[in-house]
């Protein structure tokens, strides 16, 4: 299980571009308890959708249904500035990151 205040990203924090070739915005990674590859897709999935909508809830419904495509079910999604969350998640299955001033969170259950 994971408790976490979802608070203005750090300087401790990991840095990531989309797509590997530093062009698009730049992810900065919270918390993650997933593959280095997974992680990877997870910013290039989220970069596509925030490219393709401008509302939180149609992006985070995009993400997981690109992962759920992916990875099968059950993958869950939220998106926004300013929000508390405690999920519990499959192992290697958790993503909390920043593209700019927007939080993401991904994980599957």
């Amino acid at each position: 299980m994971m408790s976490e205040k979802h608070d203005a990203p750090t300087s401790s924090s990991t840095e990531t571009s989309s797509k590997d070739n530093g062009v698009g915005p730049k992810a900065t990674i919270k918390n993650v308890d997933m593959s280095e590859e997974l992680q990877q897709e997870a910013v290039d999935i989220t970069s596509a959708a925030l490219e393709k909508y401008n509302i939180e809830k149609d992006i985070a419904a995009q993400i997981k249904k690109e992962f759920d495509k992916r990875h099968g079910p059950t993958w869950h999604v939220v998106v926004g500035k300013n929000f508390g969350s405690y999920v519990t998640h499959e192992t290697k299955h958790f993503i909390y990151f920043y593209v700019g001033s927007l939080a993401v969170l991904i994980w599957k259950s």
